[in-house]
């Protein structure tokens, strides 16, 4: 969605005051009222409603932002706006057709929700209900914008350090918006959003909440706390900015992981290595990869809880310093050498997960590590470990519950819409890229936001976001699950008309070109869970 200017209907994001009936009186031939959800904005001419999604233009309702279109291949890396043949549109003088309506090639076109418009209050169909072939197929596919209460986001920050711990709250702005979830391999998980913050808290919680997910839905940066951790910088494709500093590298695996990893390597230029790591610190010479390599014991005693041979829990605590503990001097997590075993002159690799800190050292003859400098051939087997980790990024996935009053846009009877998704009859897209749907009831979708074209969310003040969605399938199976078989437009009429209706319709549409890591929309399968 495009930022605008002239907005009306709710200064400050307060609730509507109903007008009077002396108002109305006064006012009707200047403002209308748009239905497109609960709010219900009066809006005056040549101004937009709270949402800023909305506009009065020459008292008609019109959705401003125009409808976005993919195409397998595009003539120009920035085509025009090309507006359609309706009541508020501006004139197609001057603007070179960009479509022949040839319907050879209509399975290149896609029609996405961005832009399209909604089917609020419900009791309508989708704004967009479009016939096309793929492959000589006939094919409908039912567009909407759907307003998403009950709507989340999954954020994986790929990352070391501390963020705080699990079911800490995440803060933006000062609310609660969200919490610390699990920690997966390499990175830390956060719940972003959801009903309980978007409709069950305060007033400002909300709005924050709301704010928060439409920016990085729209892959904007936010800026975030977490009670007890860190403060951050995320935004979806970049590299998390945690306390200040950039992330550069995602782990190669646990400590255990390292250890096994490189520990061929290893052997030929350390008599012991220790990887350091918040979650399993890893021991060669007692990991079963150096018993594999004929590795003697080094007897080393290390801190921390020993779960397995060569495996080490709870060597620190969480933190910003050596392999996401708080240590700073990675000698603080051995105990002691074992006396007859540990011998003079010892070598001695101490690393992170990533690399990025490693020191070497050499038992004097009281079995005191000494640190030296490293030799070229350890550093190099370190380098490789940073080598291989991955480039740390931030990921946002939208989570979104597209049950209830949404799949009557598309049906007379929703469940059958349903069920039809559950048969890999329909195939759900978010603005063109491929949804996962959750197993279990309902149609629970989950995208990247990153395979989505730019600005695809919006909001409403009620608050919640707004997002695309399509469902593609067969004509047969359309008109077997009970569809708007009369509010179906072809692919012609589409592009050259818009939206069936008049209330609330985009004015204009404009192409963009299917990200390249999507397959084509048309012909597929759903992600099924």
């Amino acid at each position: 969605m495009t930022e605008h200017t002239k907005t009306d209907g709710l200064p400050g994001m307060d609730m509507p005051v109903p007008a009077s009936r002396e108002d109305h009186a006064v006012a009707k031939p200047a403002k209308i009222e748009c239905n497109a959800c609960p709010v219900l904005c009066q809006i005056s001419d040549g101004r937009t409603g709270a949402c800023d999604r909305y506009a009065n233009r020459d008292g008609v309702l019109v959705r401003v932002d125009p409808v976005v279109l993919l195409r397998r291949e595009l003539s120009s890396a920035s085509p025009a706006l090309v507006p359609f043949d309706r009541p508020a549109a501006e004139t197609a003088d001057g603007i070179d057709p960009d479509w022949n309506g040839d319907l050879l090639h209509s399975d290149e076109v896609f029609v996405t929700g961005v832009g399209s418009s909604t089917t609020y209050p419900d009791y309508k169909p989708a704004p967009f209900i479009v016939a096309s072939k793929a492959r000589g197929v006939d094919m409908i596919t039912v567009v909407t914008e759907g307003i998403f209460s009950y709507c989340s986001l999954k954020v994986k920050i790929d990352t070391d350090r501390f963020l705080g711990a699990e079911q800490a709250n995440v803060r933006y702005r000062g609310e609660v918006v969200g919490h610390v979830t699990t920690a997966e391999y390499g990175s830390q998980m956060l719940s972003l959003g959801g009903v309980h913050h978007l409709t069950g808290g305060s007033k400002k919680e909300g709005r924050m909440t709301v704010e928060l997910m439409q920016l990085l839905g729209n892959k904007k940066p936010v800026e975030c706390t977490i009670d007890g951790g860190a403060s951050m910088v995320i935004q979806a494709g970049k590299a998390p900015i945690v306390n200040g500093v950039e992330e550069q590298r995602m782990r190669v695996g646990c400590g255990s992981a390292a250890v096994g990893i490189f520990a061929r390597q290893f052997a030929s230029v350390a008599d012991e290595v220790v990887v350091v790591d918040d979650h399993i610190t890893g021991v060669l010479t007692e990991h079963q990869a150096g018993k594999c390599l004929d590795m003697p014991k080094s007897g080393v005693q290390m801190r921390g809880r020993k779960s397995t041979p060569g495996r080490y829990f709870q060597v620190a605590n969480p933190g910003n310093g050596w392999g996401g503990t708080d240590i700073d001097d990675p000698l603080s997590i051995i105990e002691g050498w074992e006396a007859g075993v540990a011998k003079p002159g010892l070598r001695l690799l101490m690393t992170s997960t990533t690399g990025e800190h490693a020191q070497w050292y050499v038992l004097d003859d009281a079995l005191r590590p000494v640190e030296q400098p490293m030799p070229s051939e350890v550093r190099r087997i370190v380098e490789r470990i940073g080598e291989n980790c991955e480039p740390s990024l931030c990921t946002v996935l939208f989570l979104g519950g597209a049950g209830g009053s949404l799949r009557a846009g598309v049906t007379e009877n929703p469940v059958l819409l349903t069920r039809a998704i559950k048969q890999a009859l329909v195939n759900v897209t978010c603005g063109g890229a491929p949804a996962y749907v959750w197993p279990g009831g309902g149609i629970t979708v989950m995208a990247d936001v990153m395979r989505m074209p730019d600005n695809s969310f919006g909001t409403v003040p009620t608050p919640a976001i707004v997002a695309p969605i399509e469902f593609s399938m067969r004509r047969d199976d359309y008109a077997a699950l009970g569809g708007h078989m009369d509010s179906i437009f072809s692919l012609e009429q589409a592009l050259a008309r818009g939206a069936w209706q008049d209330d609330g319709a985009p004015l204009a549409r404009q192409w963009l070109a299917i990200d390249e890591a999507n397959p084509w929309p048309l012909g597929q399968p759903p992600m099924l869970g």
